[in-house]
């Protein structure tokens, strides 16, 4: 098949399986698609793929861990630092070794640096993977945050591990001090490129935007969505984590989004195009996996002499091996710092061996893990088939499968039992920030005293009718945007003098400029709020969200009620 028709025929299972989704909510999405691939793939006139990591990892990882990145709560993330670094960083090296020689003394046959090779493959969590399973299983906040902030970090650690463990196989030489060395660079150097690549856009797009406002919205979403490729791009050229250049790129500009509050045409294309980015993409990935299980399970079924089921128990060791030693770090090397970090309020729920157990099995292993097996060289230095290949693929793709199962499985019990919250963080932080931007509107009502002064008395009569109608629904903490909000001409006032209909035509036009100004009241307040870290990044997206729509909506009317009453900016108004 056509690479073309390939591509079109993978979104076109993607947008249907997220269909048929919605009518099998006790089955998630990725085993669905997952499941789908397979079957497709499984005849022997069934669609075969050729699987390119390197192609997989430019097209598909960058967009989905930049949106990660981008959209994970910052304060949050920095607040939890300590704990997701040790997950990214000391339980990669952790399973490593621990998986590594259990692998090598279970199956001699393959030898140990081939084993630490598929311990390093299988060490990072997937952030596509985990997001996609446990988003709407009711995990805790702060958890899910450290979750998705480990799975964005460690698949840079993994995959140096797997560098220097395929490096061994080929030479025979090893060095833990080229390996920190190694490791330094890459992470470090990505890190530093996906933040310089973000700010330098980020600048670039608001020189621009000063100048044009959202007359380029278009353009400026099309380049975000490229941005997340060009830092991987420039990130793997330089040697240095094109995954981690990616990630970068995307919290950086998210930091400089806080200084777009005013942008709403921009923001709104923006949160549209990464959902539909985000949804295509993940789909893409997991029929994908589907996709190559047919020829990856059947390699070894026919090259080595194991019966199936002696695989299928490799398989289960190896998983459980990789759970239990996940499960022995969380509870020996991070519990400590995450009860430090609930004592300190940085993190809600208490930290408990039934959370622990919950965390340990969200430890879900996905794309990534393919496309580093995969990539592993056909041969050696001196021509010799590298040792143990389809094995390690075999077994690295069973490991996706059951811990995908066993998350999916395992994650919606355990999650039932933990101790409910009266009200999340991020809710009760929601509801009082949604209270004093009502506050910061009801000031925006008061008229000053050059107002005063230069307006005449018709009009400042006029302006406080407006506001004290809007006041009161302030404080009645009404929606801002209502059906009529009681200005709407009825019948009865078409046949009142033409005055009296201009004078109520001109209060209905100052009453929705009046709202306006309330909404950008209210948007500056949040921005502020987030600023100063008293809500997160989730919430002020919501937030605003809510105010962008309104705002649209007022701007709408604003359009036809000038032109209704004859005032200039009929035609205009609106083009925020």
């Amino acid at each position: 098949m056509h690479a073309v028709e390939t591509v079109l025929l993978v979104l076109l299972l993607g947008a249907l399986t997220g269909i048929v989704a919605r009518y099998m909510r006790a089955i998630p999405l990725p085993l669905i698609q997952i499941a789908l691939g397979a079957l497709i793939a499984w005849p022997q006139a069934g669609l075969h793929i050729a699987f390119d990591p390197e192609l997989f990892l430019l097209l598909f990882i960058p967009p989905l861990l930049f949106a990660d990145g981008w959209r994970i709560p910052k304060r949050e993330f920095f607040a939890l630092a300590k704990p997701i670094l040790r997950l990214a960083l000391g339980l990669v090296l952790f399973t490593v070794l621990g998986l590594g020689y259990l692998i090598h003394w279970m199956i001699p046959e393959i030898p140990l640096t081939v084993a630490f090779a598929l311990a390093a493959v299988v060490s990072p969590t997937d952030a596509v993977a985990v997001s996609a399973i446990t988003r709407n299983l009711g995990m805790p906040e702060k958890t899910m945050t450290i979750l998705e902030g480990e799975s964005l970090l460690n698949d840079a650690s993994g995959l140096v591990a797997l560098k220097f463990a395929v490096v061994t196989t080929l030479t025979g030489l090893f060095s833990w001090t080229e390996v920190a060395k190694e490791f330094t660079w890459m992470a470090v150097g990505g890190l530093g490129v996906g933040a310089l690549i973000g700010w330098g856009f980020s600048y670039a797009r608001g020189s621009i935007t000063r100048r044009l406002g959202d007359v380029a919205a278009t353009q400026m979403v099309l380049l975000l969505v490229l941005l997340p490729f060009a830092a991987y791009i420039v990130g793997e050229k330089i040697g240095v984590s094109g995954i981690l250049a990616a990630v970068a790129a995307g919290i950086a500009t998210n930091f400089a989004d806080l200084e777009r509050s005013s942008y709403i045409s921009e923001r709104m294309q923006t949160a549209g195009t990464w959902s539909m980015v985000e949804a295509s993409f993940n789909g893409a990935i997991f029929l994908l996996l589907g996709l190559q299980l047919p020829s990856i399970i059947g390699v070894p079924l026919h090259r080595a002499g194991h019966d199936w089921w002696i695989l299928v128990a490799y398989v289960a060791a190896i998983s459980f091996g990789l759970l239990l030693l996940r499960w022995i770090w969380l509870t020996l090397g991070v519990h400590g710092s995450l009860q430090r970090a609930h004592s300190q309020g940085k993190l809600a729920e208490r930290p408990s061996h039934l959370l622990n157990l919950a965390t340990t099995l969200a430890g879900i292993r996905g794309a990534v893990t393919l496309a580093g097996a995969l990539s592993v060289p056909m041969l050696l230095n001196n021509g010799q088939p590298f040792p143990a290949r389809d094995m390690l693929v075999f077994l690295a793709t069973g490991t996706i499968l059951f811990t995908l199962l066993t998350g999916s499985i395992g994650l919606p019990i355990i999650l039932r039992y933990l101790p409910p919250h009266e009200e999340s963080p991020t809710l009760r932080e929601e509801r009082q920030a949604r209270e004093q931007a009502c506050m910061a509107a009801m000031s925006r009502l008061t008229l000053g005293e050059e107002e005063l002064q230069q307006r005449d008395p018709a009009w400042i009569a006029m302006r406080q009718e407006v506001n004290g109608h809007l006041a009161q629904e302030y404080r009645n903490r009404i929606q801002m945007l209502d059906d009529g909000s009681g200005a709407a001409l009825s019948l009865e006032a078409q046949r009142e003098a033409p005055e009296v209909v201009r004078q109520r035509k001109l209060r209905y036009v100052m009453e929705i400029e009046t709202r306006i100004e309330c909404i950008h009241a209210e948007r500056d307040f949040y921005y502020a709020e987030r600023q100063a870290h008293r809500i997160n990044d989730e919430s002020l997206r919501s937030l605003v969200s809510e105010l962008d729509m309104q705002e649209i909506a007022m701007r709408k009317r604003l359009v036809v009620a000038r032109r209704a009453t004859g005032l200039p900016g009929g035609d205009t108004a609106g083009r925020h």
